[in-house]
């Protein structure tokens, strides 16, 4: 007869309400100790219903647990006969999640850490444990994959649509480059017609770039990222004045947007850049809006 776990006092039975109510629980042995002190001994504590199959052998065991699913999985540890912890080895080894406690007679001070280095939940030693106690621990390590696997797929969940977001990011950021080639090639065939409508205001020509320009912009792309529009309208004027006084085109200004809206998104790393792309796109029409009517005034200042 194997031994016996020691029995849990009937007055704590009612302070266990977060216990599982049934688990199903496969008990992997020896023919030398077979689960019968277990399973009654599990049966004579009312706290959570336990159904317990057992399995005989290290090959048994294993598969055992190819063919079926299981709550947790305790294995008894009989070195020479089943060495717990080269079957925990093999059985991760096939990418088994289920929970594992070891049960054995060796000390737990020399056990457990070689039980959690195997990658099993605990080691509790049968003639230093109550059954309450196992109950417990076996629930603990459900509740500790539970989480995990919960875990696991909310990441999954997370990296897709941060995948769907970055395809969202790169069509808008290729739309708007599209939308610069095109104010390219407008601004040219107006020039060759000799246009002087308000719409062709910003000169058609790309010029150099003032170097503080693009440090200016991006200062003021972060602080519409995180402000809104705020009380930005006197940096958003003041750009415009920069891009104006340059001679910017319009082609030329959504470049350095999206060369800066680049730059900022690569410092996301993994996080969202969907709000980044809304308040950049809103920028771009402020800051739009600001340089045709700052060329506007310096057309209607040159007429006079």
């Amino acid at each position: 007869m194997g031994p016996v776990l020691k029995g849990s006092t009937k007055n704590a039975a009612t302070r266990w309400g977060s216990l599982p109510q049934r688990m199903r629980i496969m008990y992997v042995t020896t023919y030398q100790r077979t689960g019968g002190w277990l399973a009654e001994a599990l049966a004579s504590d009312s706290a959570s219903e336990t159904i317990l199959e057992e399995a005989v052998g290290f090959a048994a065991g294993l598969a055992r647990l190819r063919d079926d699913v299981f709550d947790a999985v305790l294995i008894g540890h009989e070195p020479g006969e089943l060495d717990a912890l080269a079957f925990i080895e093999a059985l991760r080894s096939t990418g088994s999640e289920e929970p594992l406690v070891v049960l054995g007679e060796q000390d737990e001070t020399d056990m457990t850490p070689l039980c959690l280095e195997a990658n099993a939940d605990a080691y509790l030693c049968v003639r230093n444990t109550t059954t309450r106690t196992l109950i417990w621990v076996v629930a603990r390590a459900i509740e500790r994959h539970t989480l995990l696997r919960e875990n696991r797929r909310l990441e999954e969940a997370n990296r897709h649509r941060l995948d769907l977001e970055q395809e969202d990011v790169e069509r808008l950021l290729a739309d708007e480059r599209a939308l610069a080639r095109d104010l390219d090639r407008l601004a040219a065939a107006r020039a060759s017609l000799g246009s002087t409508d308000d719409t062709a205001l910003i000169p058609p020509r790309r010029v150099p770039l003032p170097p503080q320009l693009e440090g200016h912009y991006r200062e003021l792309l972060r602080a519409y990222v995180m402000m809104g529009q705020g009380n930005l309208a006197t940096e958003m004027r003041a750009v415009a004045h920069l891009l104006a006084a340059a001679g910017v085109s319009a082609a030329q200004a959504l470049d350095l947007h999206i060369h800066v809206v680049k730059g900022l998104l690569q410092g996301l790393g993994n996080r969202s850049g969907r709000h980044v792309m809304n308040r950049a796109g809103l920028l771009t029409l402020e800051i739009a809006t600001h340089l045709c009517e700052v060329y506007r005034e310096q057309a209607t200042a040159a007429d006079r």
